[in-house]
């Protein structure tokens, strides 16, 4: 950005600091490490700074990047707080420091972060969400893959299980969502100059998460993310922009149906939050129907624990869990989906070489195909392979 947009930028983000009592919410998104988010937050941090802003350095991780630790200087930083966990000490912001000075904007970076057991917050999001809501303007930053919804893509794609994740909802309840866009010959050779990770780590980046096609996948999704959501900014009329008309609003009602299923149901889960945020849903709900085969003393804790953690991701993405008791998991689900006006319904089934083979061998997902194609209502079925 020039000089000149930088300046049109933190003047943007000043006038929503001060039109909410609520605190401002703005995120960088970054297709990987490296590609400039800190360095952009501490850029704009400088900008509110020269325009009489309160800004305060919360936490800020430079990485030894030397352009990035330049950055620091004159602006004002919260000192870490210390934590002792199991004999050693670690450093984390220090949220109370932050909310005793209350400054107008804090800078807090790495958005995933989890914090050492003992913290108020399990994550540091959620350090985040209690500063905007005392009226604490925040801007941080956060890699696409970190996204709660995209965990099973960011898999296939890297091959890495990414254990840090935020809820989708933070993004979409942001006032502002900037992607800090870098092409992948540029990223990469960041990288092969040393100016993201140590010279010995270098070679294991290229040949792993730093190849070029993973990046390229990588990129598109924080496009389209950032895309997506100013989408559904004008749509609502949010951030500004102009709202559409109630009555052309989409009214989809989604409903997901899970089971004991791990995995399966977190694939569900996750794919139809993508859904029914593409859509624009009015709602979408996630759906279990306790059968008396998976009551709480004939399945595992270990079960019962998948199943809770499930629903409570599901909660995070913004669904609203129903839980219901039957022997008959088609007419219940039926029977839902009629009492929610659900639009689309959305199931898992076993990934095989012929999709319709195993369609026609029975179980529960042919029977409920069977019982929408026979009933002739509006609702459709969308199935997802695991």
């Amino acid at each position: 950005m020039s000089p000149e947009q930088r300046d049109q930028s933190a003047e943007r983000f000043l006038r929503l600091v001060q039109a909410k009592r609520r605190g401002t919410l703005k995120i960088y998104l970054g297709l990987a490490a490296g590609v400039g988010k800190t360095y952009r937050m501490l850029q704009e941090a400088h900008d509110l700074h020269s325009h009489g802003v309160d800004v305060l350095l919360g936490y800020v991780e430079t990485h030894g990047r030397a352009g990035t630790v330049a950055q620091l200087r004159e602006l004002p930083a919260m000192p870490r707080k210390q934590v002792f966990y199991k004999g050693h000490a670690v450093e984390e912001m220090d949220l109370d420091g932050i909310e005793q000075r209350r400054p107008q904007v804090v800078v807090v970076d790495e958005l995933a972060h989890t914090n050492v057991p003992g913290s108020r917050h399990e994550k540091r999001w959620q350090d985040v969400e209690e500063l905007v809501s005392k009226g604490i303007s925040v801007i941080t930053a956060v890699n696409v893959q970190h996204l709660e919804s995209l965990h099973d893509q960011v898999l296939k794609i890297t091959g890495t299980d990414v254990t840090e994740r935020i809820p989708d909802q933070l993004l979409r309840q942001a006032d502002e969502v900037v992607n800090v866009d870098l092409t992948v010959g540029e990223l990469r050779t960041r990288l092969e100059e040393g100016k993201i990770y140590d010279a010995a780590k270098v070679p294991t980046a290229l040949a792993n998460f730093f190849q070029a096609e993973n990046l390229l996948q990588l990129r598109r999704l924080a496009v389209r993310e950032v895309a997506q959501l100013l989408s559904h900014q004008v749509e609502t009329g949010s951030g500004g922009a102009p709202a559409v008309l109630p009555q052309f609003r989409n009214d989809d009602r989604l409903l997901a149906c899970i089971n004991t299923n791990d995995r399966a149901a977190k694939e569900i889960i996750r794919k139809t939050s993508r859904l029914a945020d593409r859509f624009g849903a009015a709602a979408w709900y996630v759906l279990y129907v306790q059968t008396g085969r998976e009551s709480a003393d004939r399945i595992g804790l270990a079960a019962q624990r998948h199943l809770l953690n499930n629903l409570q991701l599901a909660t995070e993405l913004g669904a609203q869990i129903m839980r219901v008791k039957d022997d008959d998991i088609v007419a219940a689900i039926r029977r839902v989906a009629q009492e929610k006006n659900a639009t689309l319904l959305v199931c898992g089934i076993t990934g095989e070489k012929n999709l319709w083979q195993r369609l026609s061998r029975g179980g529960v997902t042919h029977d409920l195909l069977t019982a929408v194609a026979s009933d002739g209502s509006d609702l459709d079925v969308y199935l997802i392979t695991y």
